[in-house]
């Protein structure tokens, strides 16, 4: 019976085969391919570093820094490896099904000297194995190619800590469909040579070589992946993967539900920005704000097929005390700090989480400024010594550049 990720109780009797073919797959060519440092790696991923994931999703800081966090399918450890670095005082576990990526992971992070971490060989539903719950579970690429997704993200929801947040990431039916009918394709002409991914990497490679430059497949695959496909290990790993399951947004939110846990929004909000498809058309775009906020998904991944290749997005597990600063008080009262995921500080001129440019004006570079490790004063104090409005220092907020921890409320404030 084929899998479909509508079924939450399905459990394919061929699970066991498709953990056996994937392990294959990623002992045959081991992913990610990114080479090994001898040094931390360059650069950050914002998902992966707590302070900054809990702040997007949750409007604060967290109360601690020192956590246990889940890198649950770790491949070769490019991700485990930032999540050490980004995380100095948590300690790391990562999990992964083929031993030969496990022994690549293991290496990247002794010698970049991420040393705060375990890793053992298993799969995302032997996760109650692992000791203890976690307060942070990245699980990137992953869950799609279970044959339960479903028991899957059930199994590390059980692990996630009370507060704690969890970050995925799954392939989208719509923005892949010419991947899917590549995999088909290739798949047809291994004929009883599927599972030889060595060949079947040959015969796609063939393929793309054969075919005319017009074809719709070449197409895509030179506009959106050929850069990265250059590796084989990229290029077996989107078209001769032996499991993959699709998601729209409605059988994403099936998977999401069942997981028991509560969706946080998407890590890529600017893919899913309505007023950067419908801004034009007042009328339209106030009737897709309307919507309810599934069926407002639905129709930007309509509009924007191409744009939606994936989902990456968190979740979590209550209580979660949700903050918006709307109040001036409260927005008074906090004490804020640099955000730690910028580049070219403390230039005018930088990079923010989301690698965007971002020019400061000259009161909120001072502002800044002052926010750097700063512990006790609140934004209050900082707004006597610069004069920066206090709208401004929300926006400072809302574009992260900037951390609010809440403060103690003067008396007679609610």
């Amino acid at each position: 019976m084929a899998y479909s990720p509508s079924q939450p109780n399905s459990e394919p009797i061929h699970a066991a085969a498709v953990s056996a073919a994937v392990a294959k797959l990623y002992d045959t060519y081991p992913f990610p391919p990114e080479p090994l440092l001898d040094e931390p790696p360059p650069g950050y991923n914002w998902r992966w570093n707590w302070l900054a994931a809990y702040s997007a999703c949750l409007g604060s800081k967290p109360e601690r820094e020192s956590v246990r966090i889940l890198d649950a399918g770790c491949g070769t450890g490019v991700g485990t490896e930032y999540l050490v670095h980004l995380n100095p005082q948590a300690q790391v576990t990562g999990i992964d099904l083929s031993a030969g990526a496990l022994a690549v992971a293991r290496e990247r992070c002794q010698r970049s000297g991420a040393s705060r971490v375990a890793f053992h060989q298993l799969s995302l539903f032997d996760a109650d194995q692992l000791a203890g719950e976690f307060d942070l579970i990245n699980c990137v690429g992953v869950l799609h190619h279970t044959a339960d997704p479903i028991r899957g993200i059930q199994a590390l929801a059980r692990k996630l800590a009370p507060g704690g947040l969890m970050h995925c990431f799954v392939y989208s039916e719509l923005g892949r469909w010419e991947v899917k009918l590549m995999q088909e394709a290739i798949a047809l002409l291994q004929a009883d040579q599927r599972g030889d991914y060595r060949d079947g990497v040959q015969v796609g490679r063939q393929l793309f070589a054969a075919l005319p430059p017009t074809n719709r497949l070449v197409q895509r695959e030179q506009e959106r992946w050929s850069l990265e496909n250059q590796r084989d290990e990229n290029f077996a790993d989107m078209y001769v993967h032996p499991q993959e399951i699709d998601y729209n947004i409605s059988t994403l939110f099936e998977l999401i539900d069942a997981s028991g846990l509560e969706f946080l929004g998407f890590s890529n909000p600017r893919s899913w920005d309505l007023a950067a498809l419908l801004g034009q058309n007042a009328d339209l775009l106030a009737r897709a704000q309307a919507l309810p906020e599934r069926e407002r998904y639905r129709l930007i991944e309509l509009l924007n097929p191409e744009a939606i290749a994936h989902y990456e997005f968190f979740l979590g597990r209550s209580p979660l005390p949700k903050f918006t600063w709307d109040a001036d008080a409260d927005l008074l009262a906090a004490i804020p700090e640099r955000h730690p995921c910028m580049d070219g500080w403390d230039s005018r001129c930088l990079f923010n989480d989301d690698y965007q440019i971002v020019n400061l004006t000259e009161l909120e570079w001072k502002f800044l400024k002052g926010c750097d490790g700063n512990l006790t004063r609140t934004i209050e104090q900082l707004c006597s010594e610069v004069a920066l409005p206090l709208d401004q220092v929300r926006s400072l907020w809302q574009r992260h550049l900037i951390l609010l921890t809440p403060g103690q409320k003067k008396d007679g404030q609610k």
